[in-house]
């Protein structure tokens, strides 16, 4: 009697234990074959191009990596939860030239993701120092459309089932653009060449956009990090050239553009770098719109 229950028991363990993995590999296998083109984005400008050029289509799922941080993506650190979100990514789109420091971790420990480098067709670079290329191409309107069109062609080039879905949003999005791009030339082009100072290099393409002539002082984004010497170097040629308005990012420190407003007469004005935002399609151009107001009343 013993031994027949000793049986009975086993073969319900048994089964029990074949229930479990079969349990197991059916949501395993439903996971890896949700029949879904994975996509994850780099940082947010990123995330709002491509959510613009995969809008609507079912079988394709946008998400981005550092969607919590604000400031420069330079100084991003990956954490853990953020290689989480790679391990059922199919793409990673990234700026590239250097901006996503991280991204070779990214590549090294999934190989297997196809990387999509937005900035590819970009070639009006503006350089950082003889060496470095300023990557924050998205903040002139001209770059950001040529960003548009590599991610959408590399999508076509991944997944053809989508091209015409893919190429119907990008057409859409950039006519968008464009009317951006119209309005800009219509309200600036009475303050063209002027000169402005800036403190922060994520503006230089929007400057030379906005055909404004820049000053940049290198920070290594740190506000804080300008000498005194720097800042008397600073005072005097905006006193010799009359320059009187000063550019900082929306969330910078003005300690010193404080400093040097008050030994210049130049006003500070704050614009927005695109980095966060409300997550909506027209995120970017509303933004834009927003720096628009700011440059024409300089």
């Amino acid at each position: 009697m013993k031994k027949k229950i000793g049986i009975i028991l086993g073969s319900i363990i048994l089964l029990i234990i074949i229930i479990f993995i079969i349990y197991k590999n059916i949501n395993k296998d439903e996971n890896i074959n949700d029949n879904k083109l994975h996509i994850v984005t780099s940082f947010y400008p990123i995330y709002i191009m491509t959510l613009n050029i995969t809008n609507g289509i079912e079988n394709v799922e946008v998400s981005n990596m550092a969607s919590e941080f604000s400031g420069c993506i330079h100084d991003y650190t990956l954490t853990t939860s953020d290689l989480k979100k790679f391990e059922e990514a199919d793409i990673f789109v990234e700026n590239g030239f250097g901006m996503e420091s991280f991204s070779q971790k990214i590549i090294e420990t999934y190989p297997e993701i196809k990387v999509i480098e937005s900035g590819k067709q970009i070639t009006d670079y503006i350089y950082e120092d003889e060496e470095n290329i300023n990557a924050h191409f998205w903040t002139s309107i001209d770059n950001y459309i040529l960003q548009v069109k590599e991610i959408s062609n590399e999508l076509d080039k991944i997944d053809n089932t989508n091209i015409e879905k893919y190429k119907e949003n990008e057409n859409k999005y950039i006519n968008k653009l464009e009317e951006l791009k119209k309005e800009y030339n219509e309200k600036l082009k009475n303050i063209k060449e002027t000169q402005v100072l800036s403190l922060n290099e994520s503006f230089s393409y929007l400057l030379k956009f906005a055909g404004i002539d820049e000053i940049l002082i290198q920070t290594d984004h740190e506000q804080n990090s300008l000498s005194a010497e720097t800042i008397r170097n600073v005072i005097n040629t905006m006193n010799e050239k009359n320059i009187k308005a000063i550019i900082i990012e929306q969330n910078d420190d003005e300690q010193n553009a404080n400093t040097i407003a008050n030994e210049t007469g130049a006003k500070i004005y704050r614009l927005k770098d695109c980095m966060s935002g409300d997550n909506t399609l027209d995120s970017y151009i509303n933004t834009m719109k927003e720096n628009l107001e700011t440059l024409v009343n300089m």
